[in-house]
């Protein structure tokens, strides 16, 4: 990435007649907020000096605690192409969150993920390298405007139009985000009616994660301009595929070789890579409530649905929490199948890291690679090759989140004791509502 300059920033804003810019931030719950200020402003912004009243935002800060400060990071201006322009053009810059003493502030995600990559640099690593595969679906609107749960295809893995009735659309989206300077990869249908996948190469874990909050409203916004919704709800329809994203992952080293390769090892695996895997595996339980953060998020998390729901690694088997893709060299990495685009990228990626290092650190040896269809297998058969599960719902994920040292410290106390208290709310409304399916199964037969 080139490095931008203020100076660099103030030009090319007063050449394109930007005329707003949001300062934009993503608080506990993975949601994007941001202020806007008018183009005057921007010098201002750039050194740091917009104030925004933090306890406004849930979890982050309280009323005699409210002043906060956005220093934006110079490599995220982007100028958002597809706003409207009637009033001149838009621009973004993506914010860490600062304390009026100077200091950064903990409860900020962006800033926490940037704790946990120093961690990772002082154990003689340069770069976590990540690439997601983001799944999304696209319904229809109603006549006021509103989603609806009808899909705009009937389309299957890999199909062409007119089956694929979203083709244009997608390819809509694939030039938004070029324009944006995105490298995409590949885009296609996925295996549900409705359901789409668009991938973009992998970059550090910062720029990655910033690129997935982009990403989203890119998606949403191209959509709403052919008149659909898109959702990344996890398991927005029972009994079809829901959304994952599958989160690839290699380490650098400091001579910038990728960590994870080593010709002479096992599966042409590293040490480093196999005690990686080990240590993803150890922490799976406990960092599911981050990476799966929803109610609805283990809904997907069922089996023949391709979702992985139970704690296995393999170089072939995509029943396995997780994979090793066939490339090598360079491209050597772990994908981690569990996560869905509902997480809050910067708490998934800081909990992962936290995981994976954990095992580096302890020489955490892996068990043995698992090529059996998990989907298939018995609970006895399963429990004979020591294979665990997944938690089954948000309440067992957040009873193994309170167990884990090692993955509480990833979000540091702050964000742990406002994430926890946040999902323990959303857990317990979930178990007290009486949901449509009791009505229809039991209202006339008890």
């Amino acid at each position: 990435m080139l490095h931008k300059t203020k100076e660099e920033i103030l030009k090319n804003a007063e050449e394109e007649n930007v005329k707003f810019i949001r300062l934009c931030f993503t608080d506990i719950n993975g949601d994007i907020k941001n202020v806007e200020i008018p183009r005057r402003e921007l010098e201002n912004a750039l050194d740091g000096k917009t104030m925004f009243d933090g306890s406004s935002i849930e979890g982050f800060a309280r009323l005699q605690e409210a002043d906060m400060f956005l220093r934006p990071d110079f490599d995220t201006w982007l100028i958002l192409y597809w706003e409207d322009n009637t009033y001149g053009k838009v621009a973004r810059l993506i914010c860490d969150i600062y304390k009026p003493d100077g200091k950064p502030f903990v409860g900020d995600p962006r800033v926490n993920l940037k704790r946990i990559l120093t961690r990772m640099e002082d154990l003689g690593f340069s770069t976590l390298n990540i690439g997601v595969e983001p799944e999304f679906f696209l319904f229809k609107l109603d006549d006021d405007g509103k989603p609806t749960l009808e899909v705009n295809d009937t389309g299957g893995y890999f199909d062409l139009s007119p089956i694929d009735g979203a083709e244009d659309c997608r390819r809509d989206i694939v030039l938004e985000l070029g324009k944006l300077g995105f490298n995409m990869e590949a885009s296609h249908h996925e295996v549900a009616p409705g359901q789409h996948e668009i991938n973009f190469m992998f970059s550090n874990a910062v720029e990655a994660c910033d690129n997935i909050q982009t990403f989203k409203l890119v998606v949403k916004n191209v959509a709403k301009r052919h008149g659909l919704y898109a959702s990344f709800m996890p398991k927005p329809i029972s009994k079809i595929n829901g959304n994952g994203m599958h989160t690839n992952c290699s380490l650098v080293d400091l001579d910038g070789n990728n960590a994870f390769y080593d010709p002479e090892g096992d599966l042409e695996l590293s040490d480093t890579c196999r005690y990686w895997i080990a240590g993803i595996m150890k922490h799976a339980k406990s960092f599911t409530a981050i990476t799966n953060p929803l109610v609805n998020s283990y809904k997907r998390l069922i089996p023949g649905y391709e979702a992985p729901c139970y704690i296995s690694w393999s170089d072939a088997n995509r029943t396995a929490l997780i994979r090793i893709p066939a490339t090598r060299g360079n491209a050597t990495r772990t994908e981690i199948r569990s996560v869905d685009p509902s997480a809050n990228p910067y708490l998934a990626m800081a909990a992962i890291l936290s995981a994976g290092l954990d095992g580096v650190v302890n020489k955490v040896e892996p068990d043995d690679p698992i090529y059996l269809n998990l989907f298939n297998c018995g609970k006895e058969k399963r429990k004979e090759e020591g294979i665990g599960n997944l938690p089954s719902n948000l309440g067992e994920a957040l009873k193994a989140l309170s167990q884990d040292e090692v993955i509480k410290e990833s979000l540091g106390e702050h964000i742990y004791d406002k994430f926890v208290k946040i999902k323990k709310n959303e857990w317990d409304e979930y178990r007290a509502y009486v949901t449509d399916w009791e009505i229809k199964r039991y209202l006339e037969t008890t």
